[in-house]
């Protein structure tokens, strides 16, 4: 056999390792999303009515939760504390691996925090499990160790593929926020595995988070579009310093028990305040999608809004500072849905603008969540999957633009970006 076609054969055999990696990472990656999507669910819906008929449970439901995490990092999952999102930055910018038990630990800890009230996503702690799929395949196979970095990517398009039913944002996501470079390895590997994970939710028919059936938008409502994109931008930066003030402060209690403590009753008092804020607030924004049209603000509407938008990054902010697993994913589509809901109730009710609150909810969700992680392309598939409507393109587009460059012009970091910096 020439030299030729040693070469050859040996290009044919890497490509069809890469291949049969990715696929394996895709469907993998995707199954564990999906998984971990509908046991959340599950139980926050349980648990959350729970709470709702006994208020006790309101105490002890986030008590309960952030203890058990902290008892299960102790004495299962090596006494390493999760640090989301900062930890597939490390294992992209060092070529270190993500070692194998981040994917148990994210998933219960993500599963954990929500359920019993902690107020964030699972968002993060799927795009962490993922990414340690991909990290382990590489390991199996001493040819791939080269392509770690691609394969920790492909493992998190898959799992925000799984996540909101679009591939487009799970290979936005891993170009916009993670890798931020793309190469024909990055392509191959990517693109496969996004390719079998949406094949996977069609398969099992998974429907879109919030389906919404949005008919038309005006031309008029323009100038309001642009408003709510800098408000969204401003809110954004608002629950970052929020995030990076309270994990601070968390730092200064050197016992976990206190931190714990402290954790959980601040958690609780603000749900009993508002229920709203409960776990990732999914049944709030379904809850408020049905009535969005016909919303009428009055003060008590007025005050429970207010209150929405400045606790929010307040409860969020806690419940990771005191040990619980996630990000600002669920966080930032909550304060969009309502921030735009607010905005487009206000400009109803006090200036007959006769604007459509549905469309402002779907296009908040995108531009909150564009200002808080600076990638608009992402928000905008992400989105327009998440309610299974791409009629709100144009305009999603526009102020997800408008968001992250009024956020990036008062503060250039995100919560991701300090987290980068900081590893």
């Amino acid at each position: 056999m020439s030299s030729y076609s040693i070469r050859k054969f040996y290009s044919v055999l890497k490509y069809q390792k890469l291949i049969i990696a990715s696929l394996v990472i895709g469907f993998l990656a995707a199954f564990l999303a999906v998984s971990l999507k509908k046991m959340t669910d599950h139980y926050e819906e349980a648990l959350f009515a729970q709470s709702q008929n006994n208020m006790v449970y309101i105490l002890l439901f986030p008590l309960f939760g952030l203890s058990l995490i902290y008892i299960l990092r102790r004495y299962l999952f090596k006494n390493k504390e999760n640090k989301g999102i900062k930890e597939v930055f490390e294992s992209t910018a060092t070529g270190k691996g993500l070692p194998s038990y981040k994917i148990p630990s994210h998933f219960i800890n993500g599963l954990i925090t929500v359920s019993f009230g902690g107020s964030t996503g699972i968002e993060v702690s799927t795009v962490v499990s993922s990414a340690a799929i991909g990290s382990l395949a590489q390991e199996k196979e001493k040819f791939l160790k080269k392509y770690r970095s691609e394969l920790v990517c492909a493992g998190v398009t898959a799992g925000i593929t799984a996540l909101f039913c679009t591939p487009f944002a799970g290979l936005l996501f891993a170009y916009e926020v993670i890798s931020k470079k793309v190469s024909k390895v990055f392509l191959l590997t990517n693109l496969l595995a996004a390719a079998i994970a949406y094949a996977f939710i069609l398969v099992i028919n998974e429907k879109p988070l919030f389906a919404i059936n949005i008919t038309q938008w005006h031309i008029n409502a323009a100038p309001w579009f642009v408003l709510l994109g800098v408000l969204c931008g401003l809110n954004a930066v608002y629950m970052t310093k929020c995030v990076m003030f309270f994990k601070k402060q968390s730092q200064k209690i050197a016992s976990h028990y206190y931190r714990i403590l402290a954790g959980a009753a601040i958690i609780s008092g603000l749900i009993f305040i508002l229920p709203q804020l409960y776990g990732d607030g999914y049944h709030a924004i379904r809850e408020s999608i049905r009535t969005a049209n016909t919303a009428v603000l009055t003060l008590s509407g007025t005050l429970i809004f207010l209150g929405i938008l400045l606790l929010k990054p307040v409860i969020t902010s806690v419940t990771l500072s005191a040990g619980g697993d996630g990000g600002v994913f669920a966080p930032s589509l909550f304060i969009g849905a309502f921030l735009g809901l607010f905005t487009a109730a206000a400009l109803n009710t006090w200036f007959d603008a006769g604007v459509i609150p549905i469309n402002f909810m779907v296009i908040g969700m995108a531009a909150m969540l564009s200002a808080s992680i600076h990638a608009p392309f992402t928000a905008l598939f992400l989105i327009c999957g998440l309610v299974g409507d791409y009629t709100l393109f144009l305009p999603v587009l526009i102020v997800c633009l408008i968001s992250k460059y009024t956020a990036q012009a008062i503060y250039p970091y995100t919560v991701y970006s300090l987290s980068a910096n900081k590893q």
